[in-house]
């Protein structure tokens, strides 16, 4: 089914279970098709994607957002049997409406639970509160409508147009877990290196694994490999859980390695050396093919931990702009700065590189971590030289307010350098 409303299409014996999760592919394009999606709304999208996520209990287990389309895997929860808490329902509420409103709403239910004799108070009325807000929750079709509506809102307000921005309705199709899940996934995250915009789907930001690769280890990096975790081993009773990314990363690259591989003209040559080896792999499923060894000749080889460092670096550096900007403990640390400091007393970039590095992780970089550093620090530096309006937008962030002795460009960049470092997952920076 496409969702708790519209027509009923019995594709699968789960759909809408009151005790299983369905999983939905869910695309739309453009009007027109046109090329209109930018960093700035690809950013938007997704924050109005995890938004939607926040409130109504459904969650993200793979996405990509493109020039002018987006793919979303969803799972689809049934809700809680015995409902929300009351205090679940206000954190809910409290990521679509203003704080006023919440407000309003909490003093309502403190209210009814007050009233009557019985414990819990006056539930009729608890019920009607509820029941004002949950309909929305844990469906998706109201989880598209909301996301797409507000996103619309929001694009034609910023570029002065009105009217529909999406080609026609959503499209959904529901998804059996397990290696049906895992493969949509892949297929997603896939987007932009089958567009040509990218060699490896690390690469693109504005996706599942790029997130889950270059994101931090809490807020949406996190959220970023809780979905994929479950993606490809829901079927083995796994649910969100982060630590597990290590294992399932491995994996999940193997597996879209696998896909582009099949179809790569540079490993096409390489097959047809030995027919005997192609004739072996042919029609084997998924995990007689890794079996086989034919992975080896895909083109996503194994992240090595430098180069692990790397995305995650430029993934935090890249986003460092007025709509995404650095955390404020980050720039705090670098704004605060003043001629006397220990920071500021280093003379050279590898010193400070190193001082930085050793103050956030506790131990020094090594050789292959220090020069991605020092990349990363030439890099901003000559950004904010080029244009010096993106180092004063990124030194107005935080509390603490920058030192007008200080050259801005060199707090600037590095600010960036302390936000990339912050935002660093410790299995990447203290192995």
């Amino acid at each position: 089914m496409s969702g708790k409303k519209g027509t009923k299409r019995w594709l699968t014996p789960w759909a809408e279970s009151e005790d299983r999760a369905s999983v939905y592919h869910l695309t739309s394009r453009v009007v027109d098709r046109r090329f209109v999606f930018g960093d700035e709304e690809r950013g938007r999208f997704r924050m109005f994607m995890r938004m939607m996520e926040n409130f109504s209990g459904c969650r993200v287990l793979s996405y990509c957002v493109m020039s002018n389309h987006f793919h979303v895997l969803l799972e689809v929860p049934p809700m809680p049997k015995g409902g929300l808490s009351d205090a679940e329902l206000l954190k809910r509420l409290g990521v679509l409406y203003a704080e006023n409103f919440v407000k309003s709403v909490a003093d309502e239910l403190a209210s009814a639970r007050e009233e009557g004799d019985g414990e819990g108070g006056n539930l009729e009325l608890v019920a009607e509160i509820h029941g004002r807000f949950t309909p929305r929750m844990h469906d998706l079709s109201d989880f598209m409508k909301t996301l797409l509506q507000r996103f619309t809102r929001w694009f034609n307000r910023t570029h002065n147009r009105k009217g529909t921005l999406w080609e026609d309705r959503f499209k959904s199709v529901i998804v059996e877990s397990g290696t049906a899940a895992r493969t949509i996934a892949a297929y997603i995250d896939l987007n932009p290196v089958r567009a040509g915009m990218v060699s490896d789907p690390a690469d693109y930001r504005w996706s599942s694994y790029g997130e889950a690769v270059g994101g931090g280890a809490k807020g949406n990096g996190k959220k970023a490999r809780e979905g994929l975790v479950r993606a490809c081993m829901s079927h083995k009773g796994i649910g969100f859980e982060a630590e597990k990314w290590k294992e399932v990363s491995r994996i999940y690259r193997r597996a879209m390695g696998m896909a582009l591989g099949r179809k790569n003209p540079q490993t096409q040559d390489l097959e047809t050396q030995d027919t005997r080896k192609e004739d072996r792999t042919a029609g084997m499923n998924d995990a007689e093919y890794l079996e086989a060894g034919a992975d080896r000749r895909q083109p996503l080889p194994e992240l090595s931990m430098a180069a692990m460092l790397m995305k995650r670096v430029r993934y935090f550096t890249d986003g460092a702009t007025p709509f995404s900007p650095p955390s404020g403990l980050a720039t705090g640390s670098f704004n605060g700065l003043h001629p006397k400091s220990k920071f500021l007393a280093l003379e050279t970039d590898e010193s400070r590189a190193k001082w930085a590095f050793r103050e956030v992780t506790g131990k020094s970089p090594n050789s292959k971590q220090l020069p991605i550093l020092l990349e990363l620090i030439s890099e901003q530096r000559e950004s904010f030289t080029s244009k010096s309006s993106d180092a004063a937008a990124l030194l107005k962030v935080g509390d603490s307010k920058p030192d007008p002795s200080l050259d801005p460009v060199e707090s600037a960049t590095f600010a960036s350098l302390a936000q990339a470092l912050l935002n660093l997952d410790a299995n990447i920076t203290l192995r």
